[in-house]
């Protein structure tokens, strides 16, 4: 973190889809020049302006001009700042200077990548620079991975309360989602797929569960590829199509912690298949949005999400946690998500030291009370 500086967060892409209801949060919750000193930044001040007006962010909100083309134009505001949050993604494509910035600087750095092709770059590129500098480099800091990572951390100490230790087997099971994509996500996706078409290397980090625990290989994993009958929740479930990036993450978070899940720990993700729910985003495929676009502000609040943990002991014991959202998983609940960890971080945090990082290794049980206090979800023990 870096601690003189003059706004606590700052919102990079804050004229994009995902950035603008990021910087509608922090408006709402925070207003401007108060408990909060935030800003937005982007390529265009004139579109800047134009945001804050929509979202009804007040008149003195600061505008800062950066762009990914312009390295000193990012390293500019970087030092401005406690925390940097982005949403300029395609990160592989778009994410290397600022985050490279971030690290130089000392300041503390937030997205929402799932690009994990190019987050075990930065891993490889700016842990060591990162813990010398003090900088906090948080990635996957929405529904890909918050919910997930914090669900398996809320299970486990769960389990150390009731069952007298930690578990070496956790489930997560979805089940029920409502949310779209953006245009942002489908261009990740697609932006990885040909970075794995131009390196063959690409398809074994994405395939490896342990690509983002650099000298550590856990034991072979549930695969989640095909349908199956899960006897610990008594019902059907098939694949989930983020489990890929969240998996790693939460093996990544037990790493960075110290393996306190046990150095034996599997663990996969998978929807329960129940006849006419809703387990899965809509927006896929040919025709779905386009940069830029997304769900619309119905579709956003119609939104939710409901994750199930089940903690399974060695001896067959269980524990049993939800982790839920109030607004569609993807962004109306993402962009909540995000602006309280940078806050959290900046706020709450100051003994984390530097390095990359998951936000649930980062953070803990002050993101748990923050995202339940201020950003609609709720972690609930079950049983």
């Amino acid at each position: 973190m870096n601690p003189a500086a003059e706004f606590d967060v700052i919102v990079y892409g804050a004229s994009g889809y995902t950035g603008r209801l990021v910087a509608e949060h922090l408006a709402k919750r925070y207003g401007v020049g108060g408990e909060v000193k935030w800003a937005m930044a982007g390529r265009s001040a004139t579109k800047l302006a134009e945001v804050r007006d929509e979202i009804g962010a007040p008149k003195d909100v600061p505008l800062i001009v950066a762009d990914a083309d312009d390295p000193a134009s990012l390293e500019a505001m970087v030092r401005r700042a406690k925390a940097v949050i982005t949403t300029v993604g395609p990160y592989q494509l778009y994410g290397d200077a600022l985050v490279a910035a971030c690290a130089a600087a000392g300041t503390d750095y937030l997205d929402l990548c799932g690009e994990v092709n190019w987050m075990a770059k930065v891993i490889a590129a700016h842990d060591a620079t990162a813990k010398r500098t003090g900088a906090r480099l948080c990635l996957s800091c929405g529904f890909d991975s918050i919910p997930f990572e914090l669900g398996v951390f809320f299970a486990e100490e769960t389990a150390k309360r009731r069952l007298g230790a930690a578990v070496p087997r956790v489930k997560g099971r979805i089940r029920g989602i409502r949310g779209g994509l953006s245009g942002g996500t489908a261009a990740s996706g697609a932006a990885t797929m040909a970075a794995a078409q131009k390196d063959p290397a690409v398809i074994g980090v994405l395939m490896d569960p342990f690509s983002l625990t650099p000298g550590f290989r856990g034991p072979d994993q549930p695969r989640g590829d095909k349908p199956e009958h899960d006897d610990d929740i008594d019902a059907e479930v098939g694949p989930f199509m983020m489990a890929m990036i969240n998996t790693k993450n939460v093996h990544r978070s037990n790493f960075l912690m110290g393996h306190p899940y046990g150095t034996d720990f599997a663990y996969d993700e998978m929807a329960i298949l129940v006849p006419g729910a809703s387990t899965e985003f809509t927006g896929l495929g040919e025709g779905g949005p386009k940069p830029g676009e997304g769900p619309t502000k119905e579709e956003r609040e119609a939104g939710f999400f409901d994750i199930v943990f089940v903690g399974v002991a060695t001896d067959g014991r269980k524990v049993k946690v939800a982790v839920k959202g109030d607004r569609d998983p993807g962004y109306g609940s993402t962009s909540k998500m995000i602006a309280e960890a940078a806050l959290c971080l900046v706020q709450d945090c100051a003994e984390t030291p530097g390095g990359v990082w998951t936000p649930g290794a980062a953070m803990r049980m002050p993101l748990v009370d923050r995202l339940q206090a201020k950003a609609g979800l709720s972690f609930e023990v079950e049983s």
